[in-house]
């Protein structure tokens, strides 16, 4: 077993060695690019999870700078995730927006514990059908939680469950807003064609213009569609003056600067009410970056330090409430933007969040008059994206387990609670995966034509076939029934056996003393190492007498000729 060695070597130092100018310039693209994606992003996942849009963009700032700077991901982006949104929604809606900001500083400790033990490589044990379960269920939750502002309806606070929020929905259909769902669904479609309407004319374009204007077209195709949609939508707010909601008359705007830091006051018994919804985001936070610098891993065929990861993004839950932000996380958009603008290291990301910074310093009071409903069409768009729908119709290739497994995740996260979706996902997961080894596990008779010589009278002969483990040791006990007990001997042959674990153990212990009462003995042959290794260290060999363990068969038929003569 190795040594336990603590490590803390983020990407960054790395990669600035041979850091050139050129790499420079790539960085500085990429994270200008990816900062200004950030930026409506930020705003809509805050505004969703029921604070206030700076929080989300302090997240971004703070969260993606010492993600960036501290992680073990050359190219992965931080900052606030839709994955969060119903985790938060639903802590602030019981707890409230300052206790939040604790649960999520508890979280970023235990975020630093997981990297500093070293259980990044664990998160990678969660099975696939458990994580697409949940991704699909937080889609759809956030789909439905932008309802209210994508048609402009007259609520004034959602609730947090599933059935309420249908609810209250239905009961509120009548107050919707004309204009709220003419700019919604203006800003959803000019969203979904803006890439796909250059990626159509690419090339005939580029045959029919010249040098400089294909430059033109370049930039416009780097353009990001959110950010033109909040442009426009913004544009058409102010020149007709339509009566929606927007960010300046529900919540008087975004700051223009940086928050002071503050301390939030915590007692001991508010831990111990925090610890299963910081335990929460720890969770959902560890699933959610590894996932990301996983999928980052892919694209640009680097490998990334989990632990080191996982140890970055808590510092930053752990420095981020302490400015008024909300967890962060690794974002797979943000940062498959990031690899397509060319960004090479960690500056890329440290840019994006300088970026932001600049833009809240500038530009924070232009954003007053930006409706909620084009915020709502991003995030449908988001959910839209973060859905891997086409998982439902692929069930069908799939095995019974399997589609128990995701569509109990999906439907439980949807109804009840992602933590609980989870918690029974995992468990569901344990049980098939018990039932899938005991039914490999068999105990068969030995047949004639394998053995070297026939058995002696009283004598039986099994093979056992894979782990004999607690799951399985029922197959085992029925070989000591009264009417099957040998007179004199039972063989077991183990060297297809490749787990043994202490019920199983125990089991065997059973068999050994039932037949030493009926005047018989229990012959082992041709043990693996972790059966035997076990079997020695815990005095069961001692027990059985090392007569009665063997190497191969033949010895032990004539172990029991000996027996039997």
């Amino acid at each position: 077993m190795k040594p336990f060695r603590f490590s803390f070597r983020p990407s960054l130092l790395k990669d600035l060695r041979g850091y050139d100018v050129p790499a420079f310039f790539r960085d500085l693209s990429a994270g200008l690019t990816v900062g200004i994606v950030a930026l409506p992003l930020a705003m809509a996942f805050a505004i969703a999870s029921g604070v206030k849009p700076e929080a989300g963009i302090f997240t971004a700032i703070i969260g993606g700078f010492l993600i960036s700077a501290l992680g073990g991901s050359r190219i992965q982006i931080g900052g606030p995730a839709g994955a969060f949104i119903v985790i938060i929604y639903g802590i602030v809606e019981k707890y409230g927006v300052a206790n939040l900001l604790i649960a999520t500083i508890f979280a970023g400790l235990m975020l630093c514990a997981m990297g500093f033990f070293r259980l990044g490589s664990l998160i990678r044990y969660i099975p696939v059908p458990i994580v697409i379960g949940f991704t699909n269920g937080i889609a759809v939750l956030i789909a439905l939680s932008q309802m209210k502002d994508f048609f402009g309806l007259r609520i004034e606070k959602m609730p947090g469950d599933f059935f309420a929020q249908i609810q209250t929905l239905a009961e509120n259909a009548h107050s919707f807003n004309l204009a709220s769902i003419a700019i919604a669904l203006t800003s959803l479609l000019l969203i979904f064609i803006w890439p796909k309407l250059w990626q159509a004319k690419q090339s005939a374009l580029d045959e029919a213009i010249g040098h400089k204007d294909k430059r033109i077209l370049r930039i416009l195709r780097a353009f990001p569609g959110t950010i033109l949609v909040l442009v426009l939508a913004t544009l058409a707010v102010s020149l007709f003056d339509l009566q929606v909601d927007t960010i300046g008359s529900k919540f008087g705007g975004i700051p223009q600067g940086l928050p002071s830091f503050a301390l939030p006051q915590f007692t001991w018994e508010l831990v111990k009410q925090l610890f299963p919804p910081a335990l929460t985001i720890a969770l959902l936070g560890a699933i959610e970056s590894l996932l990301c610098a996983r999928v980052a891993d892919n694209i640009t065929g680097d490998r990334h330090d989990p632990n080191q990861e996982l140890m970055a993004q808590g510092f930053a839950n752990f420095i981020v409430p302490f400015f008024g932000g909300i967890p962060a996380t690794g974002t797979i958009a943000r940062t498959v933007t990031n690899i397509r603008a060319g960004a090479v290291s960690p500056i890329a990301g440290i840019l994006h969040a300088l970026t932001l910074l600049v833009i809240v310093l500038i530009a924070a009071p232009l954003a007053n008059n930006i409706p909620l409903a084009a915020l709502a069409a991003i995030l449908l768009y988001v959910a839209y994206n973060m859905g891997e729908w086409h998982e439902f119709a692929r069930l069908r290739h799939f095995s019974m387990n399997y589609r128990i497994l995701m569509l109990a995740t999906f439907l439980l996260t949807v109804i009840v609670d992602l933590t609980v979706a989870v918690q029974v996902g995992l468990v569901l997961a344990c049980v098939f995966f018990i039932y899938r080894i005991s039914s490999l596990t068999r105990i068969e008779l030995i047949p004639s034509d394998r053995l070297s010589t026939p058995l002696p009278p009283g004598v039986l002969a099994y093979s056992i076939f894979g782990s004999l483990f607690f799951g399985a040791v029922d197959k085992l006990e029925g070989l000591i029934d009264a009417e099957a007990i040998p007179e004199q001997a039972l063989i077991l042959e183990l060297h297809q056996l490749i787990n043994l674990d202490a019920t199983g153990l125990d089991a065997l212990e059973t068999v050994r003393k039932t037949l030493q009462k009926k005047g018989s003995q229990l012959i082992l042959c041709g043990p693996n190492r972790q059966p035997l290794d076990l079997m020695r260290r815990s005095g069961f060999l001692a027990r059985l007498g090392p007569q009665n363990c063997l190497d191969n068969l033949p010895d032990a038929l004539a172990r029991s000729a000996a027996l039997a003569a």
